[in-house]
């Protein structure tokens, strides 16, 4: 006997989508064990695990009216999928991602990761006050934050800008593509970008006064220090000026060749 599961095109397309979902969350959860079993390189399950959220948001949000919950689906459909679970709508990121300080460990004290960090900062900030706040675009340069700060073994595990991230990173990952933070969410993700870029740059090891050229350090980059002296000495120590000095010591004594 032949059971028919839809009546017209509009049932097909629901349970082909729900087909696709169910072999998403699947295929995560596969993914997941071969990664903590060590089965698969780090690099290709990042790659993979990063096309399967991509295609997880896009069926989530096109399925959001009819699949509210993506627990209570894999609860339905008798999933048992805690990894893909957690990998898909909590975190929202490859766990690659999230523990970059242990795999990046040799590099993580390097000021080109600081320097990548205040530019994630920045970015991510300057977005919102372009009022770029869908999630589709605030969800990535959040991510991006999130995986600089995680390389930088300097920072604590419950620093303020880390669990931040990954809280609104976990409340991003639950909303569809196409939707947006509203004025309220917004201000307060902006606050909460600022709060952490400055608990990020007090973090920073502090340095002795150094004599820099500053002559050519954009005017924005002075926002970022206590002072200076005519003679370009950035005046310290303190963590901004460390900074400073750090990024110079990488881009040689130009600081015009920073770009940030």
């Amino acid at each position: 006997m032949e059971v028919k599961l839809w009546n017209d095109k509009r049932e097909r397309e629901m349970y082909e989508n729900f087909a696709e979902l169910y072999a998403i969350i699947k295929a995560t959860e596969k993914l997941e064990k071969a990664y903590i079993r060590d089965i698969i390189p780090s690099s290709e399950y990042e790659t993979e695990c990063q096309k399967l959220i991509a295609h997880f948001k896009t069926l989530a949000s096109t399925l959001k009216d009819i699949v509210p919950s993506i627990e209570r689906f894999a609860d339905t459909y008798k999933m048992d999928c805690p990894a893909a679970i957690n990998r898909l709508v909590t975190s929202g990121v490859p766990a690659t991602v999230e523990h970059r300080a242990a795999a990046a460990a040799s590099a993580t004290t390097s000021a080109a990761i600081v320097a990548e960090c205040v530019q994630n900062f920045i970015t991510a900030m300057d977005s919102l006050k372009l009022n770029m706040v869908a999630v589709d675009q605030v969800h990535p340069l959040l991510s991006d934050l999130s995986a600089s700060l995680n390389k930088l073994s300097i920072l604590p595990p419950d620093f303020e800008g880390k669990t931040k991230m990954k809280e609104w990173i976990s409340r991003l990952s639950k909303m569809g593509a196409a939707d947006e933070l509203t004025e309220q969410q917004a201000r307060q993700l902006h606050f909460d970008l600022e709060s952490s870029y400055n608990s990020f740059m007090a973090a920073l090891p502090s340095a002795d006064c150094t004599l820099v050229d500053t002559s050519n350090i954009p005017g924005w980059w002075w926002n970022a220090k206590e002072g200076s002296n005519d003679s370009g000495c950035l005046l310290g120590p303190n963590s901004k000026d460390s900074f400073i000095t750090s990024l110079v010591s990488i881009y040689g004594q130009n600081p015009s060749k920073m770009t940030l």
